[in-house]
């Protein structure tokens, strides 16, 4: 006899997962007063009022709670607005856990009136709604990377409705790409560059006027001791916060660098970024030259110019001086390797310039010739005169010559460190978004969405994935975090219309209203900010919504 169910003729129902926003404790006997941290793969195991490993997540009244503020932009803050508002239904932080937990954010200073309001300083007029930019700081993360994102936020830009998807991403798959503007000799190509005695990166190439480290990286992360692991991403999270960092390099100078600042070579603080390699500084300033000198030496570690030789100086119909200058002649003019690199003239590592110098030829000079040999960047510079026996004699400058050497100075651009974060966001973090992630990346090369760190404009590297590389200049202070795998925590922001959101399988059930988003903050309770701080954003910037990405 055949047994007949109530199913019998229907489509067989596929399971439906139970969706925990928590899991459960690995560990049965972990301490009652103990909740487990499950934002990263660490899950620390946190007690009553105390902080995870990553001074990031704290244990609030047995609530995982993210200590530090979401930061939310403004394009103008009043100086008398409250800046830090705790969200509705969220638990205080215990006094003192956000100083424990070295947060940036000071429980006393919530403001009393906001939380109660919620919204107290944003009435919900939609005009100022395009005046408002959730970012990704403090808003707390995706991991294990089935959960939409934190903060998933509807707005408007001229008056098209607009999706902003926020989250915090972490990055083992990142670097720092630092420039420091500098002639001086910083080490070779390749050498290790180490903080603390441990390798974090090494330098790359030379850029004009330039020098280039390539900082942290995955392998220095994950594939060396714990030891190099741990320096390097506490050396990625100070410069990524624009905090100073010492640096040596193997074979090479001892650095002091910090995003923002000027270098520090070898104890000295830099202060020009040379006009130029020795040609160019010929070129640009060939016909000032002209009827005040006879000979002009541009020494550089890169090309020595040497003007009546140089195309220019033939341009102006210069008599051939007769200086014959040490190294490999390139071009007419034009001098490699008159020397070895080094934090003298020019980049060299010369202390006086006539060691360069092989002699004039007799049939050309004569007694009397003026020759000035001067550095790219005008922080050098000596006057000489040829005597009876064509031998240079140093004379006091004559004052026009003077006045050209400090204009190469005064054309000089101020030495800066420049420290930029580059992360790959093409695995896991899309998951964040959309339920199909591949149709994210498309979006993006196809500029649907615009990619943000904590607000400022993201380059899109060409290719496959999700690659970014962001200013740390221009986002807004303390942007970075870490947590103990050794990874980087980053914020990310995508911006999209909210059709394109709808489009690309983006989870649509998690939007919220940026009123919703100001009054209770993220979608989640587990782990979620429970104050929101307001920042200006940087003028400098373009607004991050109504904006198609930076692409290779």
């Amino acid at each position: 006899m055949t047994e007949h169910t109530k199913t019998d003729g229907l489509p067989e129902v596929e399971p439906i997962p139970q969706v925990l926003e928590k899991a459960r404790p690995r560990n049965e006997r972990m301490a009652a007063d103990k909740i487990e941290c499950n934002a990263c793969p660490v899950l620390c195991q946190i007690g009553e009022g105390r902080v995870g490993a990553c001074d990031r997540y704290a244990n609030s009244g047995g609530t995982l709670v993210r200590v530090d503020p979401v930061v939310m932009l403004r394009r103008t803050v009043e100086d008398a607005g409250a800046k830090l508002v705790r969200f509705a239904g969220r638990p205080a932080l215990p006094a003192g856990l956000a100083e424990a937990a070295g947060a940036d954010g000071d429980a006393s200073g919530l403001d009393p009136a906001g939380a109660e309001a919620g919204v107290a300083d944003w009435d919900g007029d939609l005009l100022r709604a395009n005046e408002v930019f959730v970012t990704g700081i403090g808003s707390s993360t995706t991991y294990p990377d089935y959960k939409p994102a934190p903060f998933i936020v509807a707005s408007q830009a001229d008056g098209v409705d607009m999706v902003t998807v926020v989250t915090e991403g972490i990055f083992s798959y990142c670097s720092l790409k630092v420039k420091i503007d500098t002639d001086r000799y910083l080490g070779p190509e390749q050498a290790n560059v180490r903080c603390r005695g441990e390798v974090v990166g090494h330098v790359t190439t030379a850029e004009y006027g330039s020098q280039m480290l390539s900082l942290g990286g995955v392998h220095h992360l994950t594939g060396g001791s714990k030891k190099e692991g741990r320096v390097t991403v506490e050396m990625m999270q100070a410069l990524g916060n624009r905090q100073p960092v010492e640096l040596t390099i193997d074979g090479g100078a001892q650095l002091l660098v910090q995003a923002g600042r000027p270098p520090v070579v070898n104890g000295v603080e830099e202060q020009r970024m040379r006009v130029g390699c020795g040609s160019a500084t010929i070129g640009i300033f060939a016909k000032q030259f002209y009827g005040r000198v006879d000979e002009v030496v541009v020494v550089d570690d890169h090309i020595t110019g040497v003007l009546t030789e140089h195309q220019a100086g033939r341009c102006l119909d210069m008599r051939p001086s007769g200086l014959r200058i040490r190294g490999r002649k390139s071009t007419p003019g034009r001098y490699f390797q008159v020397a070895n690199p080094g934090t003298g003239w020019g980049g060299t590592d010369i202390a006086d310039p006539l060691s360069i110098v092989e002699g004039w030829d007799p049939k050309l000079a004569w007694p009397g010739q003026r020759v000035l040999m001067v550095s790219t960047t005008g922080e050098h510079a000596a006057w000489y005169e040829l005597d009876e026996a064509l031998a240079p004699r140093e004379a006091e400058m004559p004052e026009a010559v003077r006045r050209i050497v400090e204009r190469i100075g005064e054309n000089c651009e101020p030495s800066l460190t420049s420290v930029l974060f580059l992360g790959g966001a093409g695995g896991s973090l899309r998951a964040g978004v959309t339920e199909n992630p591949v149709l994210l990346t498309r979006s993006i090369k196809q500029s649907l969405v615009n990619v943000t760190c904590g607000g400022a404009p993201a380059y899109v590297w060409p290719g496959g994935g999700i690659t970014v590389m962001v200013d740390v200049m221009r986002m807004p202070e303390n942007a970075f975090g870490t947590v103990p795998t050794p990874a980087i925590v980053a914020p990310i922001e995508f911006t999209m219309r909210a059709d394109d959101f709808a489009a690309l399988g983006g989870h649509v059930e998690e939007v919220r209203t940026l009123g919703q988003a100001l009054r209770s903050g993220a979608w989640h309770d587990e782990g979620a900010p429970v104050a929101r701080r307001w920042l200006a954003a940087d003028p400098a910037n373009p607004w991050p919504i109504g904006h198609a990405p930076m692409l290779g």
